[in-house]
Parts: structure tokens; sequence; C-alpha cells
């Protein structure tokens, strides 16, 4: 720790109680741990001088008994009369613990997690979050899976991504995270879900988005067709007459909703395919069929 609270904050002895929350504030951002993970020790053996400082100063009556000399720059009593003089000058003054000057807002705001333990001289915080992303398959992500995440460190972190996760969704496993200082409780993990794009499904909400080829004959007479669903094969009936373009609706075998009542629809959309090489007999007959039942096709 540092001898001098004032030149471990940077500023000087005159400084308002102002400009000691916001020379804090830079340096608690600079020096945290999560932020400097090439330096992670250096950072949380700055970042607990950096604390203690504040302790005094962020403290008015403390800061009183610093500036006269009755602590150090770690808060403990220079003389046993110290002691004495302090308490007579709490009891007068009303004491003020760090929070009253908001220490834990002030972390809070910075990291989103701050949180004091009894006795700021030994306060203990909660670990920082930590962060990772993970990418899945997009059937993965529809069906849930378990997963593997590889931290910084070289450690695995084992999770299973839930039925029905989102493109950039995030996991929280609870108390995953850095572990807190002076026996603070843990962070999270953090985990956000990257879902790599499917070659035939797309997602819509619940429902699933699917395109698949017909034949010219199955077009005109209708007929049977296997249809790939996220859950595998199934069979779809063509009728009569369809057209490219036409959608048909698979009831349930879509992605399960979030809450589990139910499961969304398959769209399944059929797109007319021609042969690769059309013949003379079928050029005959398009051409004797046009010539007897020419119609409109809508065209604008």
């Amino acid at each position: 720790m540092a001898d001098n609270p004032y030149i471990e904050l940077g500023i000087a002895r005159t400084a308002t109680d102002d400009e000691v929350r916001r020379a804090y504030r830079k340096l608690a951002k600079e020096f945290h741990p999560d932020l400097n993970p090439q330096t992670r020790a250096a950072a949380e053996e700055r970042i607990k001088s950096i604390n203690a400082a504040f302790a005094i100063l962020g403290d008015a009556e403390k800061r009183r008994q610093y500036d006269a000399g009755l602590i150090d720059g770690n808060g403990e009593p220079r003389q046993r009369a110290a002691r004495a003089h302090a308490g007579a000058g709490r009891a007068g003054a009303g004491a003020h613990g760090p929070d009253d000057f908001g220490f834990g807002d002030i972390f809070s705001d910075l990291f989103g997690r701050g949180r004091t333990g009894p006795g700021f001289g030994g306060a203990s915080t909660r670990g920082a979050d930590a962060r990772y992303t993970l990418e899945v398959d997009f059937l993965e992500a529809v069906r849930g899976a378990r997963k593997r995440v590889t931290m910084p460190d070289g450690g695995a972190l084992d999770l299973q991504v839930p039925e029905g996760v989102t493109d950039g969704q995030v996991l929280r496993l609870k108390g995953k995270g850095s572990v807190g200082p002076r026996g603070g409780e843990s962070g999270d993990a953090l985990v956000e879900v990257k879902v790599r794009p499917h070659d035939a499904f797309r997602r819509d909400g619940d429902d699933i988005q699917s395109t698949v080829p017909i034949t010219i004959d199955e077009a005109v007479l209708g007929g049977k067709i296997e249809v790939e669903t996220i859950t595998g094969r199934v069979q779809l009936t063509i009728p009569k007459g369809t057209s490219s373009g036409r959608a048909f609706r698979l009831k349930g075998k879509g992605v399960r909703s979030a809450a589990g009542a139910q499961s969304g629809d398959q769209i399944v959309t059929v797109n007319i395919v021609l042969p690769a090489t059309v013949d003379d007999q079928l050029t005959y007959f398009m051409t004797e069929w046009r010539r007897k039942h020419a119609y409109d096709a809508g065209r604008k």
C-alpha cells in the first residue's frame, strides 16, 4: 500500500470531494484486472492500493484524521493517543463510512457489480464478470447442446446451450467469473452465443423457413415429397397444379418456444425446377398445349 493516499490517487491535498471521486473513478477503471489481462497480478496489487487510498480520502472523517497525522495511509493509528482522539472526533462530528461518500455507487457505475463488505479497511468486492463468445451450429441452437468454452487461462467451462437459444443471446453462469478480492463473492461468466447460418434453414422467431425444389410433373400432377426438418425428414403432399413460390406450413416443426409450451412451425416454400435438358418430346407437348390452352400468368 502507498504511504500517501494523495500521491496514490494523483491529487493535491487541496482536492475537493468531487476531484477525489473523479480521480478514483479514472484509476479504478484504468487498473481494473479485467481490463489488464496481460498484467493481471500487477493490476490487482495496484487496485488494492487505489482502493485503500480512496478508503481514506473518500471518507471525510478519515481524511481529517490523516491530514492531522492521526492515522497513516492504511488507516492505522500513528500512536496510541490517536485512537482516543479519533474516537472523540467521530463522536463530535458524526461518523461517515465510505459508502456515505458513494464508493459502492462509483464501483457499481464503473463495472456494474461493485459491492463492499463490512469494514471498509478490509472491504470485499464482488469479482468481475468474465465475458466469452461461443459459436454454435444452427441445429445446436434450435435443439440445444452441451458445449465447452475455453477460457483465456487455458481452463475449460462446460455449459448447456438451452433449446431454442437465439443469435446474440447471453447465457449467465452464476459464480463462474473472477474470484472476488478479499474474500468477495465470485463474478459470473457471461457467454454470448453466435449462431452459424444453415444452408437449408432460416429462423424467423420460433418458425423455420426453408425452400425445396419440385419437378414440373410434381407441380402439375401433385404428389408426395420428402422434406427435411430440424428433427428429421417428413412427407409433404403437393396438390395438383402447385406454382413456384407456394408456401406450406408444417405444424409444430419449428423451434420450441422459450416457455417450452409449444413449438413454432416450419414454412416450406416450393420452387419448380426444370430438367437439365428439355428434350424434343417435352418441347412438342408444351408447344401443342400452349397453342390450345394459352392462359394469362398475371404478369404486369
